[in-house]
Order: C-alpha cells, then sequence, then structure tokens
C-alpha cells in the first residue's frame, strides 16, 4: 500500500525481510553421540582431561534426555590456553551451526537488544543478527572477552546481557527493533574471560564456570609436536622432513622463549623459526635445516625468560601470586636499611590489600618476637624496607600474607629460609586463611623448579581436585597457623 518512493516503504521492507529471514522453529539436528564427542575434543586439544570431563558430562545428560538443552558455559583461564577453539570442537562435537563474536570493547546497549526502528539505519542487536545468520534456533554462540566489556552514556551491555543469558527469560527475548518474541533458550552459550574480578554478579550468576589453567612445560612439548610445528609447516609450505626441530630443541623454546601458561607464544616462536628456515632454503641450504638447541639464538635472538635466580640469604622468601596470565612466583626482600631511627616501608607497587597484608604480617613477628626467639631490640631499632620485585608490575591480594612474616622473622633471626615456596593469608593472631588460584600456582612453583610448598591447610580439598600430573613430585605442606609454619622455615 505504501508509495516506493516514500521514506516509509524502505523502513517497513526492511523490517517485513528481517522477520521472514529469520529460522523462526528451524532447529538443527543433534549428534547425540558421547564417543564421537569424546573423539571431536581429544583431536583439538591435548591434555585438559579436567575440562573435557567437564564437558562430556554436560553432552552426556543432553544425551540421555534425548535432546540438549540451551545453557551458557563460562570458560576462564588465561590467553592462549585453547579458550576458543574448545568452543569450536564443543560444535563440531554436536553438529550445531558455530557463530563467535567478541563482546570486548562493546559500549552500547543497542548492539546486545537493537535499535529503535524509529531512528534512520537502525538494525536488530547482534543475536537477532546472528540467528539469521546460521539459519537454525539452536546454534552453539561463543561470547568472546565477556570480562572485557564496557559501560557508556548509550547504556550498560553487562545488563542487556542478563536476559539473553538467562534460561528463565531467553525463551521470549525482545529486540528493539523486532520488537517480537523469539526463543533463544535452545542456544548453547559458549562465554570466554581471563579473569572473573570484571565480570558483574548477577552475570556470573548465570553462567557454569569452567577453569582452565594453563600447561606445564611437558604438555606444552606435546602440543608443540603435535599441533603447532604440523600447523606451522602446512601454513609455510613445508614438509616434516624439510626441517630438523627435536624434542631438545622445542623444550629449550619453551623453557627460554615461552614460559607463559598458553601456547600461543610457543606457536609464534616456532613460527619465526619455520619462516627463517624457508629463507634459508630458498638461499640454497639444503635440508633438513637442523633448528639445535645451540643455534636457537639466531633464529630467536636471546632467551626471553631467565632461570630464577637463587635467591638466597636473610629476608629472602619466595611466594606464589595468582594473575590473569596465570601463576607466577614472587620473591620478597626485607632488609634492614639503617638504625637511625624505627619505621617501616614497602615498595613494589603494591595495591591496598597487600599493603595492609604487610602490615599485618609486620605487627604479628613485632608481637611475637620474643616467641619466636628474635631480638625484641632489633625491631625498637630498626628501619626495615620490604620490597616485591619487579618494581614495574603492579600487585595486589592477600595471598602474601606468611610469606612477609616468613621474610621478616628470617631477617631478624639473620638465618636464610630453605629453598620452598608459599603462600596463605595471615591474620593478625597468626592464623592462616584460604586462597585462591592453586592449581595455577602449583604450575608456577614447578615452572621455577620448587618441588617443597607451604599451603593453607582450608585448602587442602582444591589441592586434591588438582590433576595428578601437576601434584607428581611435590612436597606440599599444610598449615592452620603461622606456629605450623615456623618449623619448616629453616635448616635443622
Amino acid at each position: 500500500m505504501l508509495e516506493t518512493g516514500s521514506p516509509e516503504y524502505s523502513v517497513t521492507r526492511n523490517y517485513l525481510d528481517w522477520i521472514t529471514l529469520l529460522p523462526w522453529g528451524v532447529d538443527s539436528e543433534d549428534k547425540l553421540d558421547l564417543e564421537f564427542a569424546r573423539k571431536a575434543l581429544d583431536n583439538d586439544h591435548y591434555g585438559l582431561d579436567d575440562v573435557k570431563e567437564r564437558i562430556l558430562e554436560f553432552l552426556a545428560v543432553g544425551i540421555m534426555k534425548g535432546q540438549i538443552s540451551g545453557s551458557i558455559i563460562l570458560l576462564v583461564g588465561p590467553p592462549g590456553v585453547g579458550k576458543t577453539s574448545i568452543g569450536h570442537s564443543i560444535a563440531e562435537a554436536l553438529g550445531r551451526e558455530f557463530f563467535r563474536f567478541s563482546v570486548g570493547g562493546i559500549r552500547d546497549e543497542a548492539e546486545i537488544k537493537g535499535h529503535r526502528r524509529t531512528y534512520i539505519g537502525a538494525m536488530p542487536g547482534k543475536f537477532i543478527q546472528t540467528m539469521k545468520e546460521v539459519g537454525t534456533e539452536n546454534p552453539v554462540i561463543m561470547l568472546d572477552e565477556i570480562d572485557k566489556i564496557g559501560a557508556s552514556y548509550h547504556g550498560d551491555p553487562a545488563s542487556a546481557l542478563l536476559e539473553v543469558l538467562d534460561p528463565e527469560q531467553n525463551s521470549d527475548f525482545l529486540d528493539h527493533y523486532l520488537d517480537l518474541r523469539f526463543d533463544l533458550s535452545k542456544v548453547l552459550f559458549i562465554c570466554t574471560a581471563n579473569q572473573l574480578d570484571t565480570i558483574p554478579a548477577p552475570l556470573l550468576d548465570r553462567m557454569e564456570m569452567i577453569h582452565l589453567s594453563g600447561y606445564i612445560a611437558s604438555e606444552k612439548l606435546q602440543i608443540a609436536r603435535k599441533y603447532l610445528l604440523p600447523r606451522q609447516l602446512n601454513k609455510a609450505g613445508l614438509k616434516r622432513r624439510d626441517i630438523k626441530l627435536n624434542s631438545p630443541s622445542l623444550r629449550a623454546i619453551i623453557e627460554g622463549y615461552a614460559r607463559d601458561p598458553g601456547v600461543r607464544r610457543l606457536e609464534k616462536q616456532i613460527g619465526k623459526i619455520v619462516r627463517k628456515s624457508v629463507v634459508k632454503i630458498l638461499g640454497g641450504e639444503e635440508t633438513p635445516i637442523d633448528v639445535s638447541p645451540e643455534v636457537l639464538k639466531d633464529y630467536l635472538g636471546g632467551p626471553a625468560f631467565r632461570d630464577e635466580r637463587n635467591m638466597s640469604g636473610p629476608g629472602l622468601v619466595t611466594g606464589l601470586a595468582w594473575t590473569a596470565m596465570g601463576g607466577a612466583t614472587l620473591t620478597i626482600e626485607a632488609v634492614r636499611t639503617h638504625t637511625f631511627n624505627r619505621g617501616f616501608k614497602l615498595t613494589g607497587q603494591l595495591g591496598e590489600v597487600m599493603q595492609e597484608s604487610a602490615e599485618i604480617a609486620y605487627g604479628y613477628i613485632l608481637s611475637q618476637a620474643e616467641a619466636f626467639g628474635a631480638d625484641l631490640g632489633f625491631f625498637k631499632r630498626a628501619f626495615i624496607h620490604l620490597h616485591v620485585p619487579a618494581g614495574a608490575t603492579p600487585k595486589d591480594g592477600p595471598s602474601a600474607g606468611i610469606t612477609m612474616a616468613s621474610a621478616l622473622l628470617s631477617l631478624a633471626l639473620n638465618k636464610p629460609v630453605r629453598h620452598l615456596a608459599m603462600t596463605g593469608e595471615l591474620t593478625l593472631t597468626g592464623q592462616v586463611f584460604p586462597i585462591g588460584g592453586i592449581q595455577e600456582k602449583l604450575i608456577a612453583a614447578r615452572r621455577a623448579g620448587i618441588r617443597e610448598l607451604i599451603l593453607p591447610d582450608d585448602n587442602r580439598s582444591d589441592y586434591e581436585e588438582v590433576p595428578d600430573h601437576i601434584r607428581k613430585g611435590l612436597k606440599v605442606h599444610f598449615v592452620c597457623s603461622f606456629e605450623d609454619v615456623l618449623p619448616l622455615l629453616f635448616r635443622k
């Protein structure tokens, strides 16, 4: 009835196009085969047994029911551990359409819920666009970087996501542009994040969380041999016999150039070696190009990571920390700088919680100095400086409490601490409270060659959940109070 020249014509035509192109009631058939799903996950990922087991449990419930209902899974872990590729594998295992988009940096609520049709150039939100593109009502949709979603005067996209990611509400999802109810309850949503701190609590509450903690060196070696090296050779058009890159060389790359929890940096380093080898082959050099550990410097430059400095002496203690990049070891240094007046100074870009931990550690050691055999006169005159390298890296959290107290006691007694690492929150009465990130911290200790650890007793159950191959060869002491820590610190 509208004139074709009327501005309303194109708006209405567009709107009707969107309505007719959406997959109303169109589902793809799921592959309800647990063995096939297991193979699909194993083909694309080495290790991650606990993660795969959790995904297979979810699929098994769907197979038992005869249909896999919509769900919201959150994969949390450091960069490069395979969160996005696991999403691909799940879609392949189910035989569903897969669509991925990044919500990192989205600041406009209309990106989620669509624009109202009164605006010029109005469009539906990302979810309705996705449904049109995949052509089914039950795809696997991956929301990458959900921890980096922003907010601005345009609205808060994280709040808009609450309706989408709620199984109770998303069967009647209302897009502002469409203005018709659309059923998103059959969609399997997979979200990825590096950390949980920036995800709003109501949004986190709607998701099932699966942690990916990163890989140890032996797992990285297998991943490099089975996946990364063949992929880089294929990209460069080379055969496996053209380059001789054996296990000692790969181990040297992992230890010296790619110690991060994921394998992204490792793949980049292998890619660099392959590219330089191609140049040599085209320059007339005979194959295979032998890349031994001795010649890695010619390909990759000097090692980016050196062996942990064996820092020992009174006032030096190794702690374990959790970061968004995985676990890390921290050497805490305590030194008496002068005896002109009494004082306590902290450096190393410490956050408020960590500064309070240091104050608590100082107060506790001071109050218990005589009981621990330290000279109270030492603290009466000493100006103590406590530093946590590296100075340019911001640090926060309560888990360095017992480490700082041990450093101060070691300084007061003038005794070096044994070769071990520790983590745990300390209270003013000397109780040791639980902390998070146990698996990441154990991986960091293994990477640094530390085999003896002190952990809070309340974290015993978390430790028992860590896979056996990570715990193997580690001697762990569980402590309830600082009095339990004391006998473990110094050589008999």
